[in-house]
Formats: C-alpha cells, sequence, structure tokens
C-alpha cells in the first residue's frame, strides 16, 4: 500500500505503521524504521510527512539521530527534508529543542515554502515550550 499510486491508500499504510511502531517491540520499530526512510519517495505529500515522521522517525531517534537528521535535511528530495524537521516534534514534546533549533538551522535557505512552513511549525512549538530560547534562535 506504501507504494501505492493512490494517495489515500499510502496514506492508510502510513497511519497503519505509526500504530504498528508504537504497539511494537525495540526490533519491530527499527524495521519499520527502515522500511519508512527506504521508501520515502512515496512519503511525498505534506500531510503524509506531518501523520508519520514524528511518530516513525522523531520516537526511533529519541533524543540522538541529528546525523541522520541532518542528512535529511540536506537532501534533494524535498520531502526527505521536511521529514526531518517534523521528526523533532518528538523531540521537541519531551523537552528536548537542540536537535530541533540545529536541523532549522540546516534548513534556514531552504527554497521551498513547504519547508519554511515545517520549521516555522516547529519554532512556534519551541517558543510554546521556551519562549526565550525560540526569541534567541530567532534573533541570532
Amino acid at each position: 500500500m506504501l507504494k501505492s499510486s493512490w494517495h489515500e491508500e499510502r496514506l492508510l499504510a502510513l497511519l497503519i505503521l505509526v500504530r504498528q511502531f508504537a504497539r511494537g517491540d525495540a526490533m519491530r520499530r527499527e524495521s519499520i524504521y527502515r522500511v519508512y526512510l527506504r521508501n520515502t519517495d512515496y512519503v511525498n505529500n505534506w500531510d503524509l510527512v506531518d501523520c508519520s515522521a514524528e511518530h516513525i522517525v522523531g520516537a526511533q531517534l529519541n533524543e540522538g539521530g541529528l546525523g541522520t537528521l541532518l542528512r535529511l535535511a540536506r537532501s534533494k528530495l524535498l520531502w526527505e527534508r521536511r521529514i526531518a524537521i517534523i521528526a523533532t516534534f518528538h523531540h521537541i514534546k519531551r523537552r528536548h529543542f537542540r536537535t530541533t533549533l540545529s536541523v532549522a538551522r540546516a534548513l534556514l535557505y531552504d527554497r521551498h515554502d513547504l519547508i519554511h512552513k515545517a520549521v516555522g511549525w516547529m519554532l512556534r512549538e519551541v517558543g510554546k515550550r521556551d519562549r526565550a530560547l525560540a526569541e534567541r534562535f530567532l534573533r541570532r
């Protein structure tokens, strides 16, 4: 289903993967994470990224994985760049902001509006939790 030409089938596949990831053991979560990253060509719309990246990529990397996220942020594939920043929402909800700010910095000069919107959203979420930190980042 993830490779379907139908957007709705890809969405359903991702929602199933998110649910399976949440209920899976460490081995199952690792497997789902790897499947996800091998198939980013099919996670090819903002809503597909937004409903899945945080819950699979962000959760798998937890407080680490900055190297992986920065690699995704440098990708030529728009959706991998969006995955990089949206995945950090998992970190934000746990009050770990360094990863988000690092990925936001890497995406600072991205030309695509869908990246600008995603970075702005994540920075707003940081600001809801630590306004002073967000303001310092934005001033720099």
